[in-house]
């Protein structure tokens, strides 16, 4: 028989990359949007669910069957949303898993280990969040195992770092490349801080092979996996940007790039009257902080993870 998945939040980049490599590894799969409005076509494999990610008894009828549940969705990206709604929608996710006795799927960021973390990051790298988004997102992973242990259902944690590819709405998008095509990257931070970074295809691809995973083989109802992605420098990444561009016709033969730095000093001072903005200022240090995920549990689970040669994978992004 098909497996079966439900992706809530499909509708969102990771949630749209994974409902995609779900689809592509033979899985039936049943996407997750919230009532109303219209819905675009779906891609083959894919079957839209309109309902609310409250609605339990809608989306228990509708998911039958499935065996996994992907927590994809999100609030606004501001402190005062994923306090008010993270809570809430992590609620939503455990209740759906354990009324149809599925694993729980949630991916994680680096967030939970603040400034002063360690340059590589394993599962069990003490979590000491020095913004309150981090401890909004240690809450979330408490609020998760407690649930594996009232409810007993399994969940699973992927954590990776930052995304790529896969659509718009990433900081190499809005941020770094915007400019691009006129010769111009803009850099966050220091160019020489390794940074973890997750291109999204890779990334689905790995939540894929974790559900596929017999879930008898976790050695607790609990578990948290670290997704390696491409950990790099903002020289590696003007690098790669240097030669994409030469193949786009956007820089002359042995032209290089033009770098700017983001303004942070504006920035804060636009931060009182804006909401967004302040949650962008309060990640700063991870622009500056080198960090790295270390991806031996999750190797040891599915194998060597899906990995896209970094030009290549920023090569499609662009």
């Amino acid at each position: 028989m098909t497996n079966t998945v439900l992706v809530l939040g499909a509708r969102g980049r990771l949630g749209g990359a994974v409902a995609q490599a779900f689809a592509a590894a033979g899985w039936r799969v049943l996407a997750q949007r919230r009532a109303g409005g219209t819905v675009s076509s779906p891609a083959e494999g894919i079957e839209w669910v309109q309902a609310e990610a409250g609605d339990t008894a809608a989306l228990l009828r509708a998911a039958t069957g499935a065996r996994v549940v992907v927590h994809a969705m999100n609030p606004a990206y501001t402190a005062a949303a994923w306090r008010a709604h993270a809570p809430g929608l992590m609620q939503a996710a455990i209740d759906v898993a354990a009324g149809l006795g599925a694993v729980l799927l949630f991916p994680g960021n680096v967030y939970n280990f603040g400034m002063d973390m360690p340059a590589l990051l394993s599962p069990d790298t003490p979590q000491r969040p020095s913004t309150e988004k981090g401890r909004n997102r240690v809450d979330l992973e408490e609020q998760l195992a407690q649930a594996t242990r009232s409810r007993g259902i399994r969940a699973v944690v992927i954590r990776a770092g930052d995304f790529f590819g896969a659509g718009n709405g990433s900081w190499l998008d809005q941020v770094i490349v915007k400019k691009l095509p006129q010769g111009r990257v803009t850099w966050p931070g220091a160019l020489d801080a390794p940074h973890a970074w997750a291109y999204l295809p890779d990334l689905a691809r790995a939540f894929v092979r974790v559900a596929e995973t017999n879930p008898e083989q976790m050695d607790a109802r609990f578990e948290v996996l670290h997704f390696a992605g491409q950990t790099v420098t903002g020289h590696d990444w003007l690098a790669a940007l240097t030669g994409v561009a030469g193949e786009q016709g956007w820089l002359p033969a042995g032209g290089a790039l033009r770098t700017g730095k983001l303004p942070w000093g504006m920035m804060r001072l636009v931060s009182p009257f804006s909401a967004t903005v302040a949650s962008l200022l309060e990640m700063r240090y991870l622009w500056d902080v080198p960090h790295a995920l270390d991806g031996a549990a999750l190797a040891r689970r599915i194998g060597a993870e899906p990995h896209t040669p970094f030009l290549d994978a920023v090569r499609a992004a662009i």
